[in-house]
């Protein structure tokens, strides 16, 4: 499937049952990079965990440039629409809230990627230092979707309910985008997890971008291969897009 979208990349999914790690690419997939937008999942967790929003619909007055690369950005919104449409400045204000020193010690509890962010708490995660392997990715959002890792339970659940793409009765899928150099080339993201009762399967897939072309190649390869191993239903009309 990768060859014939022609676009280098991987996927890795845990087969929990099996306790066995499937996928394309073994070795991309232990290769680290940028989070790109995929961040907004532990910085969503962090601002709840910490109180700098009361909660996932409280509103945030947008604070970025002027002309954005969204246009949706502009309206005031909470963390529940900003993630849907990847508002960037509305997650920097975020981070801004959180600061660099109380941001490095809940990286550092959730052992993210190498756990380094530098000096400016708004752009670590878009232009380094920052970096995460897609195993890496699956491991954290295990702990995320099990609620295990060691933050509030319900702010677990709120990132949880406020990451949820798809579902229908007995099944659920929680999953988020990140474009590393947007709207350039760089690295595409589609990273999150499949919930079918108590069975969570954590999944994560990047490829090499060159552009705006490849960008919905990271959702479809990602819907695909989920398909293939079972994991999503196999008349997922989305998968065929």
């Amino acid at each position: 499937m990768f060859e014939k979208a022609g676009v280098e990349g991987t996927f890795v999914v845990l087969d929990e049952r099996k306790n066995l790690w499937r996928g394309h690419n073994r070795l991309r997939a232990e290769q680290r990079f940028s989070p790109a937008s995929t961040f907004k999942i532990p910085n969503s967790l962090i601002a709840l965990s910490l109180g700098v929003v009361a909660n996932p619909d409280e509103l945030i007055p947008y604070k970025g440039d002027p002309n954005p690369f969204m246009r949706e950005w502009l309206a005031p919104m909470g963390m529940r629409g900003a993630i849907k449409v990847s508002n960037v400045p509305l997650y920097q204000e975020l981070a801004r809230r959180i600061g660099l020193q109380r941001m490095q010690i809940a990286l550092q509890q959730l052992r993210y990627g190498n756990e380094q962010i530098g000096d400016d708490v708004t752009t670590f995660w878009l232009r380094g230092p920052l970096a995460i392997s897609a195993l890496e990715q699956m491991q954290f959002l295990l702990g995320l979707a099990k609620r295990t890792l060691p933050f509030p339970v319900v702010a677990q659940q709120q990132v949880a309910e406020i990451t949820r793409i798809d579902g229908a009765p007995g099944w659920s899928l929680h999953a988020k985008t990140g474009w590393q150099n947007a709207p350039g080339a760089g690295v595409g993201w589609w990273v999150g997890w499949v919930q079918r009762g108590d069975e969570v399967t954590p999944f994560a897939l990047n490829i090499a971008m060159k552009g705006s072309a490849d960008a919905p190649k990271r959702e479809q390869l990602g819907r695909r291969s989920l398909q293939l191993l079972g994991v999503l239903p196999v008349d997922d009309q989305k998968a065929a897009r």
